[in-house]
């Protein structure tokens, strides 16, 4: 048990750092790292892919909640359009739980996989879309809130891989927009990781320590280092080359994408 503890521990410090070099959720690499690690601990396969995503999503309200405050302080946030993103965010993130809770664990593998993929094609070929001409108004914030929370509760994922490029889309600078991703990241996150504690109540194949599909001890483990590490990433991102090492994050991001799809593919879910 204190092996796998420290396996949690260094997890969290490697997503952390991550996140702060590249300016990404951790959500990405945590969630393949955990199925792995719920698999080798022989976590029951209907429960094991549930489990990452829930834990996920439990880590990421607690190094979202940093995250904020850090942007505040620089006053990058957009607040002005937090409203109306965060009401789509809250109905989205709720069906994205429900959707996550009715699949398969390999469905559910097979999905992230393929988002795994579109989002290593995005960072291989720095693909992101030109300022927009207009802001957005109410009713699109809301359809697009929507849309960010559904796909980040059944990934789980702070969203920032979908938010910041719609919003950078529609006249935000990159600093404004990935402050205001964000800040979304905190209810994204919040709603997602309290639907897994409500779906997942009960669940008789959850091992020991648990609070719905979120595993304790792997949530206290990445919790402990990530947002320490996270600093040093962000100080370290201004002295390498991005461009190249963004390139071999998307070659990793590649292969756990491709891995995923082969296994299931093959497996016939």
């Amino acid at each position: 048990m204190l092996l796998t503890f420290m396996l949690y521990l260094v997890l969290g410090a490697v997503a952390g750092f991550v996140a702060g070099l590249f300016g990404i959720g951790g959500g990405l690499l945590i969630v393949p790292v955990l199925i792995f690690s719920f698999a080798a601990q022989g976590m029951a396969p209907e429960v094991l892919t549930h489990a990452a995503v829930a834990t996920s999503l439990g880590t990421i309200v607690f190094t979202s909640i940093a995250s904020v405050r850090a942007h505040h302080r620089k006053g990058a946030v957009c607040w002005n359009l937090f409203p109306s993103l965060s009401v789509g965010i809250i109905v989205g993130a709720l069906g994205g739980v429900w959707i996550a809770d009715a699949l398969s664990g390999p469905m559910l593998q097979l999905l992230f996989g393929c988002f795994t993929l579109g989002v290593a094609i995005q960072m291989a070929f720095d693909l992101r879309p030109q300022a927009g001409g207009r802001e957005p108004g109410r009713a699109e914030l809301v359809a697009a809130g929507g849309g960010v929370g559904c796909a980040s509760a059944i990934f789980g994922i702070g969203g920032g891989t979908l938010t910041v490029p719609y919003l950078h889309w529609r006249r935000l600078s990159m600093q404004q927009a990935v402050a205001t991703s964000a800040a979304c990241g905190l209810p994204i996150a919040l709603v997602g990781a309290l639907g897994n504690i409500w779906t997942g109540w009960g669940e008789q194949a959850m091992p020991a320590w648990h609070l719905g599909y979120i595993y304790l001890p792997a949530l206290v483990g990445i919790v402990l280092t990530s947002a320490f590490a996270a600093r040093y990433g962000a100080r370290l991102a201004h002295s390498l080359p991005q461009r190249q090492l963004k390139r071999i994050f998307a070659l990793l991001l590649a292969l756990v994408g491709v891995r995923f799809l082969i296994t299931n593919l093959l497996s016939g879910f």
